[in-house]
Parts: structure tokens; C-alpha cells; sequence
């Protein structure tokens, strides 16, 4: 029997579970701030090392601070040979399920892997971060029966990425809008992911349980699939004058108009508007500019929703940046991972520095005090 008196937060929304200083939210003003640094400042101005530093060690790092840390990334790109061949085994797979096996396995060779303390998980955490993007594309060129792409040294962890793909040297819009990208997916406070991860740490589990967890719940349609989608509701538009009609008709057909709306952003989401300006320069760098131009019909078409609340979210512009720099739809999902991991290390090192078992209730609502009835005379 249910228990009337218990007030119900379904998905622990609204619920303050802990305390953060890494990244601060207010859905109702569009403000996202990472350290007490505006987004709009980090994405027009910084870098995702820069970022990534930021997160991890509470400042942006000066001159010297910034060549360790960049140097630490690079020096950390390769993959233990073993790790190439459980890919080849595993290559049909979908990438999420790869990235999440090998993330796992990396435990293994880790220098610090019997090493739990907050110093050693930071060194993890930074590893992690250069060894993710190597990852993803190792699956793409391997499932694609070619080599994988050595990283290259010469390149930010943006350009390198990019570079992985099929190993050319990608143009330098590409590369900062890619840069901007990774800067703002880094981290967004308590979502799935993040939450998944804290809830394994606060066991006391090591980082790359923590955020192979991550991984799991990100790979979920409902959390890390919207670039995906959005970039599919585009080649069904198939031009601007298409777009109107399209959501009409999802719209009362009662569907999402996908790359719409967020769970914490009642105004729009503020990381969204610097992905469309590099849409909208890179898509007419390429002769491509039909993209931006459906993308723009579709937020036209959904204007009158914003006094709802339903404004356009940072994957309505992601997919189309991955799309047009050649990467294949079912890649978008890892590239969240591969902005998250400095978000994800930094959420697992403050539950480790204030470690408690996160153990929320449950409001039983089925049968009590039922008789047991010996086998022999159930029917």
C-alpha cells in the first residue's frame, strides 16, 4: 500500500543533492557559468584546454600552467597496442558500446589504477580526456577496414580529432567551431551522465568506473541522442520551404520537434547561439548552406513556442557541425563524450572529496503481508 505522506520528486527534479563549485545554472535566466566564467566569454575568447584546466584545478591557467597542461594531453593521445585488438573484435558494434568497453579496459594499463586519491584521479581524469577522441575515431577507421590515424602532436585537441577521422589537416573554421563545441558540451551540472557518474564514485569505485557508468547513461537516446536526430529531421526537411509544413505536422501529430526545449532552460539555451553563428560560417566555407537555412526555417516555424518556454538547445546546431566535417551520424553521441570527460572528472574528484553513499528512497506502492503458500499448493 502506498504511503500518502511521501512527496514524490519523480527523476529527483528540483532536488538539490549536493554541493558543486564547478558549474552554475539558472534555466530561468539562459545563464551557464563553468567556475564563475560566463560561457559566452569562454566560447568566444578560450580554448577547450583552457576549459578543461579551468574545471579541473577551479582557475584558467597562466602561460606555463597552460604548455604542462597542453603537453600533458598530448602526451597522453596513444592506446596500449592490446586496445587496437579488442577494437577489431568488437568493430560492428555501435561506437558508444566500443567506447564504453575500452574506456573500462584503459583501467588495466593505467599508471595510477591502484592509486584512488583525488591527485591520482585528476591524472586519470587528464589522461582520459586525450585518450577518448583516439578511441572513437580508432573504431571509425577500423570498422572501416583502414589503419587508425596516429594522433597528431602539431594539433589542438580540436584539430586532432578532426585529423583522426581520415587523417587530413582540417581548415581552421573547422577546427575553432569543433574547439567551441567541445567547450560547451565540457560540463551542465547534475544530468544523467554526470549524476551516474557521482553515484559510482560515491562508492568509492575509481574514475573509469565512474565514467564508463557516464558513458552507459549518455549512450541513451533520451540524454546524448538529440545532435543525432536533429541532423536526421534535416535530411527529411530536405529544404527551407519544407520546414513550416514538417513541424506542423509533428506538432499535431503530437511529436518533438527534435533540438527543442531542455530540462533546466526555460529561456533559451545559452550555449546554442555560438554553435549557430559556426553553422552558418562553416556550411557556406563548404557550399553547404541549405543546412543552416533549414536549421533557421525550423526555428522560425517554432518561434511562437518560446513563450512556453520551448526555445532551441545547443544539439539543434551540434549535428549539422559534425555532419558537414564528414563525421557519420552514429559518432555524434561520442563526440559529447569526448567535451564531457574533463566535466565527468571533475564531478567524480568533488564527490570523492566529500564522499558520501548516495542512497535515495524508493515510495513502495505494491502488495503487504501477503501469506507464502508452499509450491505444492500454489495453482
Amino acid at each position: 500500500m502506498e504511503n500518502k505522506n511521501v512527496k514524490l520528486y519523480r527523476g529527483l527534479q528540483g532536488v538539490y543533492f549536493d554541493r558543486t563549485q564547478t558549474t552554475y545554472i539558472d534555466g530561468s535566466k539562459g545563464i551557464l557559468e563553468y567556475r564563475g566564467y560566463n560561457i559566452h566569454d569562454l566560447a568566444e575568447k578560450s580554448t577547450f584546454e583552457e576549459v578543461a584546466y579551468l574545471l579541473i584545478y577551479g582557475d584558467l591557467p597562466n602561460k606555463k600552467q597552460f604548455e604542462e597542461f597542453d603537453s600533458q594531453l598530448k602526451n597522453s593521445r596513444n592506446l596500449p597496442k592490446e586496445v587496437f585488438k579488442v577494437i577489431e573484435t568488437i568493430k560492428e558494434s555501435h561506437p558508444m558500446d566500443v567506447l564504453r568497453t575500452i574506456v573500462s579496459m584503459l583501467a588495466s594499463y593505467d599508471e595510477d589504477r591502484e592509486d584512488n586519491s583525488v591527485e591520482a584521479s585528476i591524472r586519470k581524469g587528464i589522461r582520459l580526456t586525450a585518450q577518448v577522441p583516439t578511441i572513437v575515431m580508432a573504431h571509425h577507421n577500423i570498422r572501416n577496414g583502414r589503419i587508425p590515424v596516429e594522433p597528431n602532436n602539431n594539433l589542438n585537441h580540436a584539430g586532432n580529432f578532426l585529423y583522426m577521422l581520415e587523417g587530413n589537416l582540417p581548415s581552421q573554421n573547422a577546427i575553432e567551431l569543433m574547439d567551441k563545441d567541445f567547450i560547451l558540451h565540457a560540463d551542465h551540472g547534475s544530468n544523467a551522465s554526470a549524476f551516474t557518474a557521482r553515484v559510482v564514485s560515491g562508492t568509492s569505485a575509481d574514475i573509469h568506473g565512474a565514467i564508463t557508468a557516464g558513458i552507459a547513461a549518455l549512450s541513451g537516446p533520451s540524454h546524448g541522442g538529440a545532435a543525432e536526430n536533429v541532423m536526421q529531421m534535416a535530411k527529411e526537411i530536405k529544404s527551407p520551404d519544407n520546414a513550416a509544413t514538417y513541424v506542423k505536422n509533428l506538432l499535431s501529430n503530437k511529436k518533438r520537434v527534435m533540438g527543442f526545449g531542455h530540462r533546466v532552460y526555460r529561456a533559451e539555451d545559452p550555449r546554442a547561439k555560438h554553435l549557430k553563428e559556426g553553422v552558418k560560417k562553416l556550411s557556406e566555407e563548404l557550399g553547404q548552406s541549405e543546412w543552416y537555412e533549414i536549421l533557421e526555417s525550423v526555428q522560425k516555424a517554432m518561434s511562437p513556442y518560446s513563450r512556453r518556454g520551448i526555445h532551441v538547445n545547443v544539439d539543434f546546431f551540434a549535428g549539422v557541425i559534425y555532419y558537414l566535417n564528414g563525421i557519420p551520424q552514429d559518432l555524434f553521441v561520442p563526440i559529447f563524450a569526448v567535451g564531457r570527460i574533463p566535466g565527468w572528472t571533475i564531478q567524480v574528484v568533488e564527490q570523492f572529496q566529500h564522499n558520501i553513499l548516495i542512497r535515495p528512497l524508493l515510495n513502495y506502492t505494491g502488495e503487504r503481508e501477503r501469506e507464502y503458500i508452499p509450491i505444492q499448493n500454489r495453482e
